[in-house]
């Protein structure tokens, strides 16, 4: 393994590190219960989320040691192979990102366990990215095929994470807030935690905000599913039904702040991208690299940012005189496939190969991307890296990037050249992470 490659994977385990659910759940857990003030009696734990099961198993290894006198119960879901240990709460794996029956069925159970909570009660809601598929519990009259069909039509759309939710939680009975409206309405104290693989993260967008007061209106769903051209023939009529029902003020909004007065109702974030962005950062500065985090709110097509990036690793490469520099970014690119084409990877490795195949005049360039939930769209990778090396082997195998960018099979390309992040299940998720080596 070359200097260069430890390099790129070191700084995204260090960015993985911090968003450790092991590490941080019982941090935030004895802010929000100090000494003297744990929960006793029935404390029921619900969650959805790639990083939920893991949370969930934090929670419960906190309580043990910490809480004597807590009834502790719940259910949880996370994707197929997310699964961690527990003991008294129940680990439910579901589809995502298009959910499916058992997922329903476990957003059912959590419906029922907390409709059921009395006064006094603490609900624990454990929610990290990934939960707007997971959590998945129509509206009436709205089926979970109905709800398939949406999710894979806003999904081919190229529709950004954001609207796809916005839609999502105008659809649900347990999103867009309803959750907390349903224990409050049991008279329960309701402790959110909430891991954020969303730009700005704003509890309300973190897996369609299940405990938080909502933005957004029926009116928006609508006008997201006008702006990607889906309609009828792509929507099923159920769902349009209830939407434009909505507008009417014939069913009830999501959540609304002016719904929490006097209400116990807590929204903690306790992981973000950007606090895994510095702490790739940090170390990088100790292997001599000056680091420059773009941000964490980087959106658009993937290969277009590949394209931007390129450009501006050009730039930095002629000024930067001789200091050796690191582009950190995160955020959450789209990838639109075009009808007739199946693709293979997801929106970190097409993301890289844009940025390869934009690049090929900056000889000094290094750059990995991955997703931090270990899965990079379609394959069971987390992304892909590249180094020069890299680029001397994909000229000798004769590998055009333009043509697998053409056929979005960026994971055939960089499988090829032994260049694929495989990480498996990181049991965590903040969004995708992205880094750009430039040495002097």
């Amino acid at each position: 393994m070359s200097q260069q490659e430890t390099i790129l994977k070191n700084a995204f385990a260090a960015a993985l590190a911090v968003a450790d659910p092991k590490k941080i759940v019982p941090e935030y857990l004895a802010k929000i219960f100090p000494l003297g003030s744990e929960p006793k009696g029935r404390c029921l734990v619900v969650g959805a989320g790639k990083a939920s099961a893991s949370m969930a198993t934090a929670l419960e290894s906190h309580a043990k040691n910490h809480w004597p006198n807590s009834i502790l119960e719940g259910v949880v879901l996370t994707r197929y192979g997310h699964h961690s240990p527990t003991s008294h709460i129940q680990i439910i794996e579901a589809g995502h990102p298009v959910p499916d029956q058992a997922g329903m069925d476990g957003a059912k159970e959590i419906y029922r366990l907390v409709s059921e909570l009395n006064q006094g009660d603490i609900l624990i809601a454990l929610i990290s990215g990934g939960g707007s598929s997971l959590l998945t519990l129509p509206q009436a009259g709205i089926s979970i095929e109905d709800m398939r069909k949406t999710t894979e039509a806003l999904l081919r759309s190229g529709a950004p994470i954001e609207e796809m939710n916005v839609v999502r939680k105008h659809l649900s009975a347990i999103q867009g807030g309803n959750l907390a409206r349903l224990a409050i309405a049991r008279g329960a104290r309701v402790e959110a935690l909430l891991i954020s693989d969303v730009t700005g993260d704003a509890p309300a967008d973190i897996a369609s905000g299940p405990c938080a007061p909502d933005y957004s209106s029926y009116q928006d769903a609508i006008n997201i599913l006008n702006k990607h051209h889906l309609g009828s023939d792509s929507i099923p009529r159920s769902v349009l039904s209830h939407l434009q029902r909505g507008v009417a003020g014939e069913v009830p909004e999501t959540l609304k702040e002016a719904d929490l007065q006097n209400s116990a109702v807590s929204n903690h974030v306790i992981a973000t991208a950007y606090k895994s962005l510095e702490a790739a950062a940090d170390y990088v500065r100790t292997q001599g690299y000056e680091p420059v985090i773009l941000g964490d709110t980087i959106t658009g097509e993937a290969q277009d940012v590949g394209v931007e990036q390129a450009a501006l690793a050009r730039q930095h490469s002629l000024s930067s005189g001789d200091k050796s520099v690191a582009l950190i970014s995160g955020g959450e690119c789209t990838v639109t496939i075009p009808d007739g084409i199946k693709g293979r990877g997801g929106r970190c490795s097409e993301y890289l190969l844009s940025l390869f195949a934009a690049s090929t005049d900056t000889p000094n360039i290094c750059a990995l991307a991955a997703d931090t939930d270990g899965i990079d769209g379609s394959e069971k990778n987390a992304g892909a890296w590249f180094t020069p090396e890299i680029r001397q082997a994909a000229n000798k195998q004769d590998l055009i990037s333009s043509r697998y960018l053409d056929q979005h099979d960026c994971y055939g390309f960089f499988a090829q050249l032994d260049a694929l992040v495989e990480t498996g299940p990181t049991l965590t998720n903040v969004n995708d992470f992205r880094i750009i080596l430039l040495d002097k």
